[in-house]
Parts: C-alpha cells; sequence; structure tokens
C-alpha cells in the first residue's frame, strides 16, 4: 500500500503566509516551520543550559517542524480572520483538528502514534508552550525583515507582534529577545 503523508507535507511549500499583507519577501509555512524550529530548538537549550530546565531539545524540533501541518489542507487562515471572535477561533481550531487527523490518517497504522504525538500534540506541555513563543518570535522576526525591506506594510504588525512577544513570561524567551533579536535589524556587513 502506498501511503501519502510526505507528498501531503511537501505541498507545505506552496502555502503562502500573510496572504492579507503585502510581502516584500515570500514566505511559504515550510519556510515558516524552519525558522521555527531553529528558535525553538534554541529557547529549549537556553532553557536547559541557561536557566537549568528540563525541556525535551527533540520534541520541541518536532513538534515546530510539523506545528503548521494542518495548514496543507486548511490553508493559512489570517490571524485577523482566525480570531476575529471566539466562536470562529473555535470553529478553526475544530477544522485544524479535524486536517491534523486527516494527515495523520496517512499514515501506517505502525507510525501514527509517533507522529500525533507531534502533529496533535498537548497544547499544555511545556514543550507546545515553547513553540508557540517561537512561532510568535517567527512572526515578529518577519515583521522586522520586512520593515528592513521598506514595507511599511507591517509597521502596525510589528507593534502588535512585539506585545505578543514581550507578554510571554517565559525567561529563555526574554533571554533570546535580549541577546538574538538586534540581530534581525543589522545588514549583512553589519552582521560581522
Amino acid at each position: 500500500m502506498n501511503y501519502n503523508f510526505y507528498a501531503y507535507l511537501s505541498r507545505m511549500k506552496f502555502i503562502q503566509r500573510w496572504s492579507l499583507m503585502h510581502s516584500i519577501i515570500p514566505e511559504n509555512i515550510m519556510e515558516h516551520s524552519e525558522q521555527v524550529a531553529q528558535i525553538a530548538f534554541g529557547l529549549a537549550v537556553i532553557n536547559n543550559k541557561i536557566f537549568n530546565g528540563s525541556a525535551d531539545v527533540g520534541k520541541c524540533v518536532s513538534i515546530a517542524i510539523f506545528h503548521d501541518a494542518s495548514e496543507v489542507i486548511t490553508g493559512d487562515l489570517p490571524t485577523p480572520v482566525k480570531y476575529y471572535n471566539k466562536e470562529l477561533n473555535e470553529a478553526y481550531k475544530s477544522l485544524e483538528s479535524v486536517a491534523n487527523n486527516k494527515i495523520i490518517s496517512m499514515l501506517p497504522d505502525e507510525l501514527k502514534d509517533a507522529f500525533e504525538e507531534v502533529i496533535s500534540v498537548d497544547k499544555d506541555s511545556y514543550e507546545a508552550e515553547l513553540v508557540k513563543a517561537a512561532d510568535k518570535i517567527a512572526a515578529y522576526v518577519k515583521c522586522i525583515e520586512e520593515l528592513k525591506s521598506g514595507n511599511k506594510e507591517f509597521t502596525k504588525a510589528k507593534k502588535s507582534n512585539k506585545a505578543q512577544v514581550d507578554a510571554i513570561e517565559l525567561p529563555e524567551v526574554k533571554y533570546f529577545m535580549e541577546k538574538f533579536i538586534k540581530g534581525f535589524e543589522l545588514s549583512l556587513d553589519e552582521l560581522d
């Protein structure tokens, strides 16, 4: 029997983010998931090395890689639509759950439980919390990069995303923002 799980995931590169905004730098959910995985890895390592925590680094990266997998079925619903009201948000979460189950159903039975752990993840786990924070940081970075490229369309989004990141009360997020975020505002020559 043939399984289409990876063929479906390969289509993540066709799902564009920020669909309601004019973007100078196009971004798809596959690229976004890679960046979220990099940041989530960093947050987990910071948790463990700086704050003597016990975050599961591999689990953070795995959750991050698959955190938007459902969007190969649902598409990327813009944030203002997704959070327009409670009813719409709950309906989207339900749709996301159905999409995740559909994707998991594309796997051989003997693999489903391992993928379910990172696709239909417990949103209350510390690792899921770190991935959610990494996702917010990645959105903020996107705003910085667009503004750096002269796209004023992202002015309000940057302010809003910064406020969301600042509201996260995780010490590893504050550490990351203090140590790494300024680099995104620099040109290549200034990074040296």
